[in-house]
């Protein structure tokens, strides 16, 4: 029998139901106005409990997770997140954001010691929790930033600095904050030419957007030296905390001289990111940019936990309530759990893992720099290219090696990138068969190209049409009663 793939309206049959439940008894309610009625019902598929159950199991199945297997996709840090962080947070899942606080003492003080944790994590002397994730904590960052300058009369700053190696949020994000963007080109190692720098820091310069280590996962060396050039053109200096899983417990960005940090805590502090969300970047500052955080902040005196609206500078608020409360307490939960001894050792294990693939790969797939890397390794398909074969090939035909194919073509600076992110959770035997699955593409893409470019050949579905699904994406099936 093949399997079903149909759409969940191509199944069932009409007068099909999943529950018959009996008349309750209780009376029924004065109807709406007719000027609120829909004109017909909704079209909504009909179908018995088995047939739904069935829909989605086999939409599950066709999804690749962590739980799944290998997920090696760069700069994600797709880790394992333990199921006692996803009973952690359903201990709160009864309370109300609106409920009176004196109520909610404990999820007060959850936030209040993660705001501290992440503050030694971090060495930053405040945080706020509310940011939804790593680019919105971006975006707030660089309003602090702004709000900072304009108190100061610095309202002629409006240039970031953003090195060619950046995450592409950081020159949207500083785009969207009003900000023109003047990027500068990596050092042949790699790393952030000071040079460059120098030149590029005037008195327009509101600061400095940087990932430490960067997305080469190289490790900025002279990143005090980067900072003294910064503050001495007199901007500030903003850490994308995205590669935190590389330095847990071993360098903190408030020791770099970084003066605002976010910290995605959905993918380095459990949960990771995978599906789309919900994610949080809490972001920390130093003393002098506390008071223009948002509101409310938590507060504790004598035991007692409470929310302040009292910052007078205060950007105002940037997310509802307080943040993705269920994401922030599996961060905790995971802090907890671990403590600093253990934070330390998933970086070290992170980056043990990562110079592995490394070392297996470099001389087949061509590193982007010379040396050993941090937390990710950066590999070009490029020796593939005489045999037609590019990343997005060797991508493609991980998946039918069970792997989640690693991020490809970024950094940008990397021709034909793979930027592979192994984590601290992997098993070296995990490993061995993923370098063993790579070795085995560049075999293939000698003997058999023409394979590896119709790759996947296992999937639920082949080749898409990348460009179309980007530019004109379907998001959603119509019902057979709206189509056409």
């Amino acid at each position: 029998m093949k399997r079903d793939v149909r759409l969940i309206f191509e199944r069932g049959a009409p007068g099909r139901r999943t529950a018959a439940l009996p008349n309750s008894g209780v009376p029924g309610c004065e109807p709406p106005p007719a000027r609120m009625l829909r004109r017909r019902p909704p079209a909504l598929p009909e179908v018995a409990e088995v047939e739904l159950v069935r829909h989605y199991t086999a939409l599950a199945r066709r999804s690749h997770g962590v739980d799944d297997g290998f997920y090696p996709l760069g700069s994600c840090t797709m880790k394992y997140s333990p199921r006692r962080n996803e009973r952690a947070a359903e201990m709160f899942s009864g309370l109300h954001p609106l409920q009176d606080e004196r109520t909610a003492q404990g999820a007060l003080e959850a936030l209040w010691r993660l705001e501290r944790s992440l503050c030694a994590l971090t060495g930053m002397d405040a945080f706020t929790l509310q940011p939804a994730a790593g680019a919105h904590g971006e975006l707030l960052g660089l309003m602090l930033m702004r709000a900072w300058h304009a108190h100061n009369g610095e309202t002629g700053r409006n240039v970031v600095i953003v090195p060619d190696s950046a995450h592409g949020t950081n020159p949207a994000s500083a785009a969207m904050a009003g900000y023109r963007v003047r990027e500068i080109k990596s050092g042949d190692d790699g790393r952030v030419d000071l040079g460059a720098l120098r030149q590029a820091a005037g008195d327009d310069v509101a600061g400095m957007m940087l990932t430490n280590p960067n997305t080469l996962g190289l490790f900025e060396t002279d990143i005090l030296g980067i900072a003294d050039v910064v503050h001495g053109a007199g901007g500030l200096m903003y850490c994308d905390g995205a590669n935190l899983n590389a330095v847990m417990g071993i360098a903190r960005p408030g020791d770099m001289g970084f003066d605002i940090v976010h910290v995605n805590v959905h993918k380095t502090l459990s949960a990771p990111h995978g599906g789309g969300g919900p994610g949080a970047g809490p972001v920390g500052v130093k003393r002098f940019l506390e008071p223009y955080l948002p509101v409310p902040a938590v507060r504790e005196a004598g035991g007692v936990f409470s929310l302040d609206y009292g910052r007078e500078r205060s950007v105002g608020r940037v997310k509802a309530f307080y943040g993705n409360f269920a994401v922030l307490v599996k961060a905790l939960a995971y802090i907890l759990t671990l403590g600093a001894d253990g934070l330390k050792e998933a970086s070290e294990h992170a980056v043990l893992n990562a110079n592995y693939v490394l070392n297996g790969l470099k001389d087949v797939y061509r590193p982007a720099a010379e040396g050993p890397c941090m937390h990710e390794c950066v590999l070009s398909a490029d020796p593939l290219a005489p045999f037609g074969v590019r990343a997005l090939d060797v991508a493609k035909a991980l998946i039918d090696e069970g792997v989640h194919p690693p991020t490809i073509y970024f950094p940008l600076i990397v021709k034909e990138a793979l930027m592979i992110e192994p984590t601290e959770t992997e098993t070296k035997e995990t490993l061995d068969a993923f370098i063993e699955a790579m070795r085995g593409i560049a075999k293939q893409a000698r003997d058999d190209p023409e394979s590896l470019r119709s790759a996947p050949h296992t999937a639920p579905v082949g080749r898409l049409d990348e460009t179309g699904a980007a530019r004109k994406p379907v998001l959603r099936a119509q019902p057979p009663e709206e189509e056409g």
